[in-house]
């Protein structure tokens, strides 16, 4: 019976409470420190169109009368200028991103944050993420779309040449085509 104690005590220490889950527990997370895969998925369009159409128009007219009979003269000045113009952007990013949970707000929302570092081509990529995530949002493979993230905040970013050549002005890309930068 001596023997069987101490091998208790010793299994007792090996499991923690407070962080054991068992393989039929629910796996979403829900406590700081959980990792959650954020499905992102978005896409935007912004265009803009304005017309402007203008026209004015002054004119004088003097008259008078001398012994020989009426005689008139007249100034006018017209003119109008029409302009239009636009612009139109748009950008699709699709990605998976594993964030963490950074804390539990009272309102009991978690807040995550993470980000994601690639090399493609030798162009560094960089993904990062923050947020306020509602637990019930998280579905069972304990995934998140960006869509349903509160108060995101996600920022995709790179460098390389690619980066930096789309960087530089018209006047920096001709010179750098001649070969003088």
């Amino acid at each position: 019976m001596l023997l069987l104690a101490p091998a208790m005590t010793a299994s007792a220490q090996l499991l923690d409470p407070d962080r054991y889950r068992s393989l039929a527990a629910d796996h979403r997370a829900h406590r700081e420190g959980d990792a959650l895969t954020v499905i992102v998925m978005e896409s935007a369009q912004a265009s803009s169109r304005a017309g402007t159409a203008t026209a004015s128009d002054w004119d004088i007219q003097v008259e008078g009368e001398d012994g020989a009979g009426r005689r008139r003269a007249g100034l006018g000045v017209s003119g109008s200028d029409e302009g239009t113009g636009g612009t139109s952007r748009s950008g699709i990013v699709t990605a998976q991103l594993a964030v963490t949970v950074v804390a539990i707000e009272p309102n009991g929302m978690l807040r995550v944050e993470g980000q994601q570092n690639l090399v493609v081509n030798g162009e560094r990529q960089q993904i990062r993420l923050q947020g306020r995530v509602r637990p019930e949002d998280i579905d069972a493979g304990n995934r998140i779309p960006s869509n349903r993230i509160a108060d995101a905040d996600i920022e995709f970013t790179g460098q390389g040449s690619v980066s930096e050549t789309q960087r530089r002005n018209v006047f920096q890309r001709v010179l750098r085509w001649l070969g003088v930068l």
